[in-house]
């Protein structure tokens, strides 16, 4: 299992003029451009102001407990360049978009329009982030209403119990 405590994880970023432009959505039963990457993106959601932190990601329609609701990509660098870019975004903007998908690697989504970078972590969360196979995929725990903020559990962080938890939980933990 990695050990992640010191590799930083998802935060948004604070000023809604940093928040990405969500890619065009192709029209109804269109074909992809071959060797177009598909959509990563299974159901709609729309970034916006968040109670919790900064912009957050939100439900666009309602979304059934287990489905898939999506992807972010990124830049895969290794460890010792993902930390480094962490520090530096963090003294910069004080906004990590990195998850670690192996021992050896993780994904910067730094420069991604994937609008699930920006979920905020809850410590009672309506999805789990899974790593498979390289890829950082979000699943619905429960039932999800349209509008309702995504969030999910980071886990491990650099943090170290050093960042005081908003999530607004009655069984919030405290701290990240």
């Amino acid at each position: 299992m990695p050990d992640n405590r010191s590799m930083p994880t998802l935060r948004p970023l604070s000023s809604p003029a940093d928040a990405p432009v969500p890619a065009p959505q192709p029209a109804p039963g269109a074909v992809p451009v071959r060797g177009t990457p598909a959509d990563p993106q299974k159901h709609p959601v729309y970034v916006g102001p968040s109670a919790i932190d900064g912009q957050g990601a939100f439900a666009t329609a309602a979304i059934p407990a287990r489905a898939k609701i999506g992807e972010i990509r990124g830049e895969f660098v290794d460890m010792a360049e993902a930390r480094a870019r962490a520090r530096e975004a963090e003294r910069r903007t004080g906004r990590i978009f990195m998850v670690a998908v192996s021992e050896r690697r993780a994904v910067d989504a730094t420069r991604s329009t994937d609008p699930l970078r920006f979920a905020n972590h809850a410590c009672e969360p309506n999805m789990v982030l899974k790593v498979q196979q390289g890829r950082v995929a979000f699943y619905a725990l429960r039932d999800i209403a349209a509008g309702e903020e995504l969030t999910a559990r980071y886990g491990a962080t650099h943090h170290g119990g050093r960042l005081v938890c908003r999530c607004g939980s009655p069984r919030c933990v405290g701290r990240l």
